[in-house]
């Protein structure tokens, strides 16, 4: 299983168990007073694990799903009726399930009482809830929802980190070959390849700025792995992996270029109206001169010597040492290699 199947189990595990706990307790407080208090927490329980688990498995693994992609084709107010539409039918369908099963044995059975009712009311408040959550960290990311919630970064704080730039090949060229429709739906599919190889090395992904993704990791054992290294290839592996898919969509497979480096930044919260955790610093600016530099030195894969000095290299890669870079602003230029895969393994 990958990484980013575990986090998403994982995801749904602790929603799961959560719902759970909270409609125990919501099932005990509603339980008529001659039933014992048990009977109520066995039905809370039950009702979430027939209701809270199907949409917090479908949130999570929707985009995981082949038969589903046509969700993401649709327009809001199609989306939202969409999921309004399944909300509805697996609340109802699990409340009346479970009174079912809870109704074994006993003399009488009622569905329609106003316990029912609130227990619909209670199941849409708790729905609502968590799809916000979930959608609030699919647009921020749930490592910065996290942070913002936490406020780990209300006061700017120095951090080390690495990151990785990925800048796709000639898109300019697709955009006028594809339309700017098409080239969007590229796009997203570039990126989503790209996601599934940052999950695998357990990467953040920083943002996205037009064609270029900027995949982050903090300074510590995760980043002396050498993980960080090996992703770009991982990424491109996805991309030859779906390049039937891009050829018969997009009548191209991408290519990118990517950068390297890692160096101290400092992070903290920005913005009023909208506010995002922003990184500022000379670290990014010398991975993306790096970047630039991939163009000129035939090298897709750019990584730097301050980089290399922190991490465990791959066994499968290997590097070349280049000439030194200048960058304005530095007094010493920056020591740098191209990185690639060994003999015998496919290269970027």
């Amino acid at each position: 299983m990958s990484r980013r199947s575990r986090r998403e189990w994982r995801i749904i595990l602790w929603i799961s168990l959560a719902s759970a706990a909270i409609s125990a307790y919501f099932g005990q407080a509603v339980a008529p007073v001659d039933e014992p208090p048990l009977h109520g927490v066995v039905q809370g329980i039950l009702t979430s694990l027939l209701i809270a688990t199907p949409i917090t498995f479908f949130e999570v693994r929707r985009a995981r799903i082949n038969s589903l992609t046509w969700m993401r084709r649709l327009p809001l107010a199609g989306y939202f009726l969409v999921k309004v539409a399944f909300y509805c039918v697996v609340i109802v369908g699990g409340l009346v399930v479970a009174r079912l099963l809870m109704s074994i044995g006993a003399r009488q059975f009622v569905i329609f009482d106003p316990i029912f009712r609130n227990s619909v009311f209670f199941a849409i408040g708790m729905s609502v809830v968590g799809n916000l959550i979930i959608e609030t960290g699919r647009l921020l990311g749930f490592g910065t929802l996290k942070n913002l919630l936490l406020g780990r970064y209300a006061r700017p704080r120095r951090e080390r980190k690495a990151f990785l730039l990925i800048d796709m090949k000639d898109s300019t060229g697709l955009a006028e070959k594809l339309g700017a429709i098409r080239f969007h739906e590229l796009l997203n599919t570039f990126f989503r390849d790209i996601a599934d190889a940052a999950m695998e090395c357990d990467a953040e992904i920083h943002k996205y700025v037009g064609d270029e993704v900027i995949l982050t990791w903090p300074a510590g054992p995760a980043l002396e792995a050498g993980d960080c290294l090996a992703c770009p290839f991982l990424a491109h592996q996805n991309i030859a992996r779906n390049a039937a898919h891009y050829r018969d969509r997009f009548g191209a497979v991408p290519e990118f270029r990517a950068a390297l480096h890692c160096g101290e930044i400092v992070a903290g919260e920005i913005g009023d109206v909208r506010r995002e955790i922003a990184y500022v610093g000379d670290t990014l600016n010398v991975a993306a001169r790096l970047l630039e530099a991939s163009k000129a030195l035939a090298h897709d894969v750019l990584v730097s010597a301050d980089l290399l000095a922190m991490v465990r290299l791959p066994p499968d890669l290997r590097i070349e040492p280049l000439p030194t870079l200048s960058i304005r602003g530095r007094d010493a230029p920056l020591e740098i290699a191209g990185l690639s895969l060994g003999v015998g393994q496919d290269k970027v």
